[in-house]
């Protein structure tokens, strides 16, 4: 049952077959919260979705190239096709609860090959590809270390991407053997003798792994479990999302190897038999208006992007591109995985109501990978719900104030049935309603915990609650998201929220909407505050005083540094949000503003043949081992049979 009086309700951002965290947690309150997956028909696993997708043959899944040119799929001609991967991987001698990390930029490949490893009972690893060649050293170091972390025995990837990872299989120790993707879409099945008969998949098993891509301390895999998977997927499509499979279609362009896009895009929909038409991120990130002319052309009804695409889509929609466009066919659009900005999400629906946009059709949603995905969406009978709360009474007293003026929160909705969202004091206690602390959550959808890392998993589920590490407060039934823990600007005492300070300089003329980072650096005797924002504009000396006095006027405080750099000088992940506490790092080091390098730089054309060299000669080495292999394989044997 939901706590909470609402039924839909933002922020998406050890052992492989143990039973759940709700079923094997010791702590007291979980037990009423389990999913009776009955309620949602015979489906407990993702290959049990698999299976009844066999049956369908009039949808499925669009898979478009960078043309926009589709290549139909049959949720039945996908089941069949990861049926088919499934005894390739198996013939390479992968077995169930091995991982197989992907790095697949291609959507169509990214999919089959997921499925067809989890038809195996192969725990795949999505990973993010190379995008830029300026981070090629920070690159390979961030694989590197999610391979180990992961323990992963072989990594599926492109002849395009590969001669630039075969360096991994020197640093990865448990890493045997590079998979190209060709090979196994183009392999003649006769020559496979592998079965599937003997892989059983419980729904305590592992799906997936997922790994935070923006991360720069050791990488956490959150454990994805099949029932997990199922428990959110029913939440996101039939509470949440009232989805129709007949009349509705997604459309999507977010990253495969991220939980919105996977989870959200790619394995509820086949779970609910909902079609969806997928564009390539690449195309989005070049193309912004790309993502609503899809949704125009194949009638979407139903598509999800974080905050700053919303941005990128208002500020490129031009009058002609207005008349050209039909999105009455949108019943829900919803924005998650970074803070909403209220000015934003008003600006997108004013943009596009010319174009039939429905302000209902708005859904401000929060969740995040370690509560498999979703966590509360906004209801569906209304537009978009803001509270306006006193500003010094939140940052100093902790407490949301109504207030005619001050910070403009955009409210998420609630929790789903059989799952639960409350907020925790710093003293472990549940606070009432409008008191600012820890958001914590438990249910069927919550992880087990971190793949080998029982410290972290302990923290992270300290007393049978998902701690998420965001603060916020619940407002009449509807849950309110302010930040992370770990991101609040102190200063003399008192705690400023840095996405507010953010989205108040983004309004200064001259400074790129969406493009503004603040945090909190050690100064000579207290923590000092620093700003940093992308601009076009060359003369930077007043556009630096404006951002001081527009922080000062607002805030009451004085940044230690206003820091602008040039379009693209701000860290931000493969799918294009910013990275806060990356930059902040940048900054301490001193390097901010070097990472996104052209590639006709000398530096990155040295980097790119530094580590083609490297994968070079360790793709030499690995063919001279593995054909040695089965030379002493056979030595062994008449060894062995001499000694007799």
């Amino acid at each position: 049952m939901a706590v909470d009086g609402l039924i839909g309700g933002g922020h998406i951002s050890g052992a492989l077959t143990t039973e759940s965290s709700f079923i094997s947690d010791p702590c007291a309150g979980n037990a009423d919260l389990t999913m009776d997956t009955k309620e949602y028909g015979m489906t407990q696993t993702l290959v049990d979705g698999l299976a009844a997708a066999a049956a369908i043959d009039h949808k499925g899944y669009t898979f478009l190239d960078d043309r926009l040119e589709g290549e139909e799929w049959s949720f039945a001609r996908i089941s069949a096709e990861a049926d088919r991967r499934a005894r390739y991987f198996r013939s390479l001698g992968l077995e169930k609860g091995d991982r197989l990390a992907m790095i697949v930029p291609d959507g169509e490949d990214f999919v089959l090959s997921f499925f067809g490893a989890v038809r195996a009972g192969i725990v795949p690893v999505p990973m993010y590809p190379p995008l830029a060649l300026g981070k090629l050293d920070s690159y390979i170091d961030t694989a590197a270390r999610i391979l180990g972390t992961a323990s992963a025995k072989m990594l599926l990837t492109t002849k395009q991407v590969s001669p630039i990872l075969w360096s991994l299989l020197s640093r990865v120790e448990t890493l045997e053997e590079i998979v190209l993707t060709e090979k196994v879409r183009d392999h003649d099945d006769s020559t496979i003798t592998a079965t599937l008969d003997d892989i059983v998949i419980e729904p305590s098993d592992a799906c997936f792994l997922q790994f935070t891509s923006g991360s720069t301390s050791d990488p956490k895999g959150v454990i994805v479990s099949h029932e997990n998977l199922v428990a959110n997927a029913n939440a996101i499509m039939y509470d949440g999302l009232d989805c129709d499979p007949e009349t509705d279609r997604g459309v999507s362009w977010l990253p495969l190897y991220h939980d919105m896009g996977l989870i959200g895009f790619v394995i509820s929909p086949l779970i609910a038999h909902v079609p969806v038409v997928f564009i390539p991120t690449l195309s989005f990130v070049k193309r912004p208006p790309v993502w609503l002319d899809v949704v125009n052309e194949y009638r979407g009804t139903i598509t999800f992007a974080p905050n700053f695409a919303f941005g990128l889509a208002t500020k490129r929609a031009t009058p002609q591109k207005l008349a050209q466009l039909d999105l009455s066919c949108i019943r829900v659009l919803g924005c998650g995985a970074e803070p909403i900005n209220p000015t934003t999400m008003r600006a997108f629906v004013d943009k596009f109501a010319t174009a039939g946009f429905s302000p209902n059709a708005l859904m401000p949603c929060y969740g995040m990978a370690e509560a498999t995905l979703a966590m509360s969406f906004d209801r569906l009978d209304r537009p978009m719900n803001t509270l306006t709360i006193d500003r010094d009474a939140y940052e100093g007293d902790k407490v949301a104030k109504e207030a005619a003026e001050g910070l403009e929160l955009v409210g998420c909705g609630a929790t789903f049935p059989n799952h639960d969202v409350a907020i925790m004091g710093a003293k472990g206690e549940l606070l009432e309603d409008g008191q600012v602390g820890e958001i914590v959550f438990r249910g069927p959808s919550v992880t087990r915990g971190y793949f080998e890392n029982a410290d972290a998993t302990k923290d992270l589920l300290a007393g049978g609650w998902l701690h998420t590490g965001d603060l916020g407060f619940k407002k009449n039934g509807t849950l309110y998201i302010s930040g992370r823990q770990k991101d609040l600007v102190i200063l003399n005492g008192r705690n400023y929220y840095p996405q507010s300070i953010e989205w108040e300089v983004e309004q200064i003329d001259g400074i790129r909407k969406g493009n503004v980072v603040a945090f909190s650096t050690p100064g000579d005797s207290s923590e000092e505050l620093v700003v940093v924002a992308e601009t076009k504009v060359a003369e930077k000396d007043l556009l630096e005083a404006a951002v001081k006095r527009r922080v000062h006027d607002a805030f009451g405080i004085r940044p230690r540094e206003i820091v602008l750099v040039g379009p693209g000088g701000l860290p931000k992940t493969s799918s294009g949000k910013l990275q806060r506490r990356k930059t902040k790092q940048l900054f301490e080091e001193g390097t901010l503003g070097t990472e996104n390098r052209l590639m006709g730089s000398t530096a990155t054309r040295v980097a790119l043949a530094r580590h083609l060299t490297r994968s070079a000669f360790a793709r030499f080495t690995h063919n001279i081992k593995k054909t040695a292999r089965p030379a002493k394989k056979l030595v062994d044997v008449v060894r062995r049979a001499e000694s007799r």
